[in-house]
């Protein structure tokens, strides 16, 4: 389609170049118009170089990459927010679940999110480890605290998943 409107700009102006030009204006400026026809096909070009550039973007998206690509766990995060941030995403895979049981899509979406956070599950646990040891009694709670309600919410969305979901994906299993 884009190259059908291009193409039709360009013979609109060499027709518009060719015969009517020469009636109303004198030949020497007609040189000087001359060089509209390859810019316009330079211009349409980069728009398209651009266009496309953005569509291909977009195109190589997948549940994978998004996944890969969130950040990872900042020094500044505490435990309570690893937590709280595992126990508020199992929550919503549990609610996606009941709403859309049926959706493929969605099933794999929700394994996908179940496995980041079971990876936040990880960095939580080797975090508590490090910081138990030489914090106070107080704080010993409040960790353990903040683990378990994490270990919970990972079990409660684990049983709600349908089973055999987090097995070896479709290309592993070929």
């Amino acid at each position: 389609m884009f190259k059908w409107y291009v193409g039709m700009i360009v013979v609109t102006e060499i027709a518009a170049l060719l015969l009517l030009l020469p009636l109303a204006v004198p030949d020497s400026l007609v040189l000087v118009l001359a060089p509209v026809v390859p810019i316009t096909v330079i211009a349409a070009l980069i728009v398209r170089s651009r266009r496309d550039t953005l569509a291909r973007g977009a195109w190589r998206l997948s549940p994978e990459r998004i996944i890969g690509y969130r950040t990872r766990v900042k020094l500044k995060d505490s435990p309570e927010e690893i937590s709280s941030s595992i126990v508020e995403r199992t929550a919503e895979i549990r609610r996606v679940l009941e709403d859309e049981p049926e959706s493929e899509v969605r099933l794999e979406m929700c394994a996908l999110g179940y496995r980041a956070c079971v990876n936040d599950m990880i960095t939580l646990t080797h975090l508590v480890n490090e910081l138990s040891p030489n914090a106070p009694f107080v704080r010993r709670i409040a960790l353990r605290r903040a683990r378990k309600r994490a270990i919970e919410a990972l079990s409660a969305t684990r049983q709600a998943l349908p089973p055999g979901l987090l097995r070896a994906e479709h290309q592993e299993r070929q």
